[in-house]
């Protein structure tokens, strides 16, 4: 015969405030990909060819907002990967993040986005750790 164990009222607490941040991240990790990607095409917040460094356009011989373009999909796509699969849409966006973190030092002049890029890397990571599931990609 199995009993269940009791679970205090501090565990339920941990247990809700987890659930709590994993929904705040996840919200907050699927909305955002999204707005910006969608804004990719608009423009609307900021010109977003600014923040490209000159060696990518000379990698992908593309005008800078026809590669601004393809960021927007990839990150609409990231969104949508973290509300469908938390587990993979955080390392998807956790990558995505450190990507754009090496453009914008090399580009220079940005480092205070790159180091906010880094804050937003570390949530991605931990929306990763909250996620429910076993394997990256539940």
């Amino acid at each position: 015969m199995t009993t269940r164990a009791a679970h205090t009222p501090a565990q339920a607490q941990g247990r809700h405030s987890e659930h709590q941040a994993f929904l705040l991240l996840r919200t907050v990790f699927t909305v955002a990909p999204i707005v910006f990607g969608l804004d990719k095409f608009t423009n609307l917040l900021v010109d977003w060819t600014i923040y490209l460094a000159p060696v990518a356009t000379s990698i992908v011989p593309l005008p800078a907002q026809t590669i601004m373009y393809m960021v927007g999909v990839i990150e609409v796509i990231a969104g949508i990967a973290v509300a469908v699969r938390p587990r993979f849409g955080s390392l998807l966006v956790a990558a995505w993040l450190l990507g754009i973190i090496v453009n914008l030092l090399v580009l220079g002049g940005f480092y205070d986005v790159a180091l906010r890029d880094f804050g937003l890397l570390v949530g991605a990571l931990a929306l990763n750790r909250l996620s429910p599931g076993t394997g990256i990609f539940r």
